[in-house]
Order: C-alpha cells, then structure tokens, then sequence
C-alpha cells in the first residue's frame, strides 16, 4: 500500500511583500516628479509563494519552504501565507538579511516594471529543504530560480532528493535580472524536472520554442524539450515544457505532442502573479489526475481568473470556479 503523504505540493522559492502601483498613464518621470496612479496596495508576492496559494485555493495541502527575515515585512509574508490555507512550518526566518521586498508598477497597456530588493533570497538554499518535508510530498515546485544563485547551484540535487522520495517536480524559471539565461546553470535542473513552465518570453530567451519549426537536442529527434541553437546535451527526460503567453492563452509540449488552450475572456484589473496562479492550476490538475489537454485549460482558467482582483492572490479560484471557467473545446493539437 502507497504511504500518504502529508502534502499534496511543496513549494520552494520566494515569498515577499510586493507594493503595486498603477497603472501608470505616461512614462515613469524621473526629476523628483510626483506621479498619481489610481489604486496603490501591499500585498503578498513572490512567484513561489503566489503559486503556492493558488494551489492552496484549489484544495491543495501545501508547505511553503524559503525564507524571509526577522523583519515587519517578514510577519507580513509569514502571515499571508498562513492566512490561505499554507504550512509555514518551514519557512525559515534569516537572522540577518531583510525579507526581499518588491514594488511593482503597472501600465494601462498591462506591461509593469518590478523593482525586488532580494534580501535573504541570495541565502536561501538546499539547507533549507529539509529531507523529511520532501518525503512527505505528492510534488515540489521550486520558482524564481535566477532570483536565488545558491539555491539554483542545489536545486538539481533537491529534485534529484524529491523524486528518489517518489515526488514529482516542476520549475518555473521567471525572469533573469541578469539577461544571462544560463543554460549551464539550467540543464542540470532539467534534467531532474517533470514540467517546466516559462512563459513566452522565458521560453524565447532559454531557446525552448515549442511549436512549428523547432528543432530538438541533437541525438534525441522525439525530445519534447527543444533547443534553438542545438548547443545543449540531450536530456535522458525531458519535461513537458507548459509556455504561458498572455492573451494568447498557452501551449504545452509533452514528446511529440503540442497542445494550446486559448485564455478566458475576462476584463483585467491586474495581471501581477497570472502565471503563478497557472502554475498552480496546471499542478494541481496534474496531481488530480487529469490529461495533459485538460491540464493546459484549467491552468489557462486558474492565471485567467487571477487578473480580476488587484495584487497576485485577491481573485485567485477554487478549484470548482475554475473548472467552471474551462471550455470543453478550449484546447486544440498543433499540427
């Protein structure tokens, strides 16, 4: 008999108070030019702890490992998370360093900048995984790697860790600040990665170009993971890639098969934290049990729905809202 375990998810990765400002109607002015902006709030951000909410919404059991420092801004995080339904048990309080803290500004067109002091991001690490937290885990999701060199450097070792305990992973990458992508850095990673989740962008930038004229890792013709350049090694198991394109909805590749969900309509009030609440969606419909068309939709409902309330977690869904949302004929092969 399969033990239970006591999580559904792990989640790894940053959480943060974000202040989101916006939306802006003209370029941001510098010259000490005071600009007004109709709605300003401090919420809960992060990518990790965004996502991990919106898995706890969807009837998740979710822990929450990471850290945050012994700081306001800390209670804040520590509280928010608790507050939606995530253990914080494991979340660890740096003595030293600050929490991170984010200011995000939002444009009427829904483009944003994202200012992150990253505090204790740059300590957290492997040492905060703790091996009994991933054997009590269905999944560990790990976000913001390029946010976290010491945790990225680890990361491969903590999914190698998690599936040897019988968990499944994913990875989303988000942005790197630093513009340099670094495959190297990444591969490892993938290597021991069930789903990545980039979104359009992300993917552009990593070379994974999941639709018509991609080419995959050399020696392995049936990779669903692709490269443009052809640079990197095959991997033995390569992910299910899961790209998140805004308006456009989202495409998922798993082998040969290339999938694509088209958004809900909604009218947006805030995109912050979407892709976290995708993220969320399509893991938990994984871990539901459901096929990988039926995955790509639900997540697409999941960073849908998320828009319709200001910050990443006001409007996140339940599990029922979402499936609500998700139209029987909302997903098509590519051919």
């Amino acid at each position: 008999m399969t033990a239970v375990r006591a999580f559904d998810l792990v989640v790894i990765g940053d959480a943060n108070p974000d202040v989101v400002a916006g939306p802006l109607a003209a370029p941001l002015a510098y010259g000490q030019r005071e600009q007004l902006v109709p709605h300003a709030g401090l919420v809960l951000g992060g990518s990790a702890a965004i996502m991990a909410c919106g898995a706890a919404r969807l009837g998740l059991r979710v822990a929450f490992a990471g850290r945050v420092g012994a700081d306001p801004a800390g209670v804040f995080v520590r509280d928010a998370l608790a507050g939606r339904g995530v253990d914080v048990s494991f979340l660890v309080t740096d003595p030293q360093l600050a929490t991170p803290l984010t200011v995000v500004v939002t444009t009427e067109d829904g483009d944003r900048a994202i200012l992150t002091a990253p505090g204790c991001l740059t300590a957290t690490g492997a040492q905060d995984v703790p091996e009994e937290l991933l054997a009590a885990a269905r999944h560990v999701h790990a976000a913001s790697f390029f946010l976290m060199p010491r945790l990225a450097r680890s990361l491969g070792a903590v999914f190698a860790r998690a599936r040897a305990s019988g968990a499944t992973t994913s990875l989303d990458t988000n942005d790197d600040p630093a513009g340099r992508w670094d495959r190297g850095l990444l591969d490892p990673v993938l290597a021991v990665t069930d789903i990545l989740l980039p979104n359009a962008a992300e993917a552009r930038a990593l070379g994974l170009y999941p639709g018509t004229g991609a080419r995959p890792y050399p020696g392995s013709p049936r990779d669903g993971l692709v490269n443009g350049d052809g640079a990197s090694p095959p991997l033995r198991q390569p992910p299910t890639v899961v790209v998140k394109d805004g308006g456009n909805g989202a495409l998922a590749l798993r082998g040969t098969r290339l999938l694509h969900a088209p958004a809900v309509p909604v009218e947006p009030v805030d995109t912050v934290g979407a892709g976290d609440s995708f993220d969320a969606g399509f893991v938990a419909a994984t871990l539901r049990g459901l096929d990988l068309a039926s995955a790509l939709a639900t997540a697409v409902a999941c960073g849908s729905l998320s828009t319709r309330g200001h910050g990443g977690t006001a409007a996140q869904p339940t599990w029922d809202e979402a499936r609500a949302a998700t139209s029987d004929n909302s997903e098509r092969r590519i051919h």
